[in-house]
């Protein structure tokens, strides 16, 4: 009975040896998995951030000479030099932006990114960096009949796919047209295509009423409050290193000026 015992033991302590080695193997496959598959190892080695962007103002848009600037756009580009590589910007369809970033056509989305269920589940998300709301668009000599929800139920809406704009109607079960773009959702409204859009504030405070492309278009209807952030995929590790950037260029005052050039420090958040 005594050497069966023993020679159970012996495979016990043989097994487990065994398996503590198996174990170290599969850390130092996993560390080694790890490295390699670092999104800033990766970016470092091509030498550019692809940040996936729509034509959005003030956030993202072309100047005069077919630059892109704006908030995030500016932030991007210093985020991409404190990496040692340079900012390249591409419009995507909006509603396909988690297809873009898995599929590494892009490393980020960086274009006023609500963070809504549906991008935090998809996307590893850097912490918020502005406040923001959806607000419906009107005509302007049509705007003292939309002053409430309730008032909105006969209109037909614009809004951009895959937006926070297209969630807010969806909830509210309102009727609407799906476009490419939040611009283009101004255009419907200018051009009488649709009675009412729905867009970020921040846009429409750059973009609708007096001195701007869209004087006579007006907001009314606040539809909710939410938070920008930047989007990486999944188990990224720039999301940190993003992070890190927010808080030293808010300490140093870097993104507070930036945010002054466009009109939207009012909307940053305290890193």
């Amino acid at each position: 009975m005594k050497k069966i015992l023993v020679l159970m033991l012996t495979l016990v302590t043989a097994l487990s040896l065994t398996a503590c080695g198996g174990s170290k193997d599969s850390k130092e496959t996993s560390g080694k998995a790890s490295s390699e598959d670092s999104d800033i190892a990766y970016v470092k080695d091509k030498g550019t951030l692809v940040v996936g962007i729509t034509d959005f103002e003030p956030m993202d848009y072309k100047d005069e000479s077919g630059e892109w600037i704006g908030f995030d756009a500016d932030m991007a580009k210093a985020f991409a030099e404190s990496l040692g590589v340079k900012a390249e910007f591409v419009e995507i369809d909006w509603d396909n932006k988690i297809m873009e970033l898995d599929g590494k056509t892009i490393d980020c989305v960086w274009n006023g990114m609500t963070l809504t269920d549906e991008v935090t589940s998809s996307m590893s998300c850097s912490n918020a960096y502005c406040n923001n709301a959806q607000i419906v668009i009107v005509p302007k000599d049509k705007a003292d009949k939309y002053q409430d929800k309730d008032s909105l139920s006969d209109l037909t809406f614009a809004v951009e796919a895959g937006s926070a704009g297209e969630e807010q109607v969806k909830a509210l079960d309102l009727n609407y047209t799906a476009v490419k773009a939040q611009a283009d959702a101004l255009m419907e409204v200018a051009a009488g295509t649709s009675d009412a859009a729905v867009i970020d504030s921040l846009m429409a405070a750059a973009m609708v009423g007096e001195g701007t492309s869209y004087a006579d278009l007006t907001y009314t209807v606040g539809l909710n409050n939410e938070e920008y952030g930047v989007g990486f995929r999944k188990g990224s590790d720039l999301t940190e290193a993003l992070n890190e950037f927010f808080s030293s260029s808010h300490k140093d005052g870097s993104m507070t000026t930036c945010a002054e050039t466009y009109g939207v420090q009012a909307a940053v958040i305290e890193q």
